[in-house]
């Protein structure tokens, strides 16, 4: 009876280290992670939880409130003015029976940014408003295969 207790505590304590990973490396970005300013790039980029602009990151949290869903080893195949493209896979915690004891799931999915506009924060810096998510088999319940978000401003 006490190894599910044991596995869960062990689950849970890999997601922590996992979201507190994903957050670390979007405060301190590796090199390709870099703001797009300080890689003498114009394209447009991606705004984080943390407001930062990022320019082809590796890992990105959807869930900014409770990092719940997390794109991570992203590899970009495509990134200019009009759109940006990768795969990786999406982190998303199954919340059952609750989100503290909820399990963490991969989904192998394909990232599209689109629709780029002037950042109000930063009016010389272009941001991509849009992103659809096509996950090429299994994907997070509720979820249809393609699935198509605002990004924020």
């Amino acid at each position: 009876m006490r190894k599910p207790v044991v596995g869960t505590a062990i689950g849970l304590g890999a997601c922590l280290l996992l979201t507190t990973a994903m957050t670390t490396a979007s405060a301190t970005p590796p090199t390709s992670a870099a703001p797009a300013a300080a890689q003498g790039v114009q394209h447009p980029v991606l705004v984080d939880c943390l407001w930062h602009q990022r320019f082809r990151p590796t890992n990105f949290i959807l869930a900014c409130g409770d990092g719940n869903s997390v794109l991570a080893g992203m590899h970009w195949t495509q990134w200019n003015d009009n759109t940006a493209v990768a795969q990786g896979i999406n982190w998303v915690n199954d919340c059952k029976p609750y989100c503290a004891k909820g399990t963490f799931r991969k989904y192998p999915v394909t990232v599209r940014l689109d629709q780029p506009t002037v950042w109000k924060k930063h009016p010389s810096v272009q941001h991509f408003t849009r992103m659809t998510m096509t996950y090429s088999g299994a994907r997070p319940a509720g979820f249809t295969q393609v699935m198509t978000v605002p990004l924020w401003n």
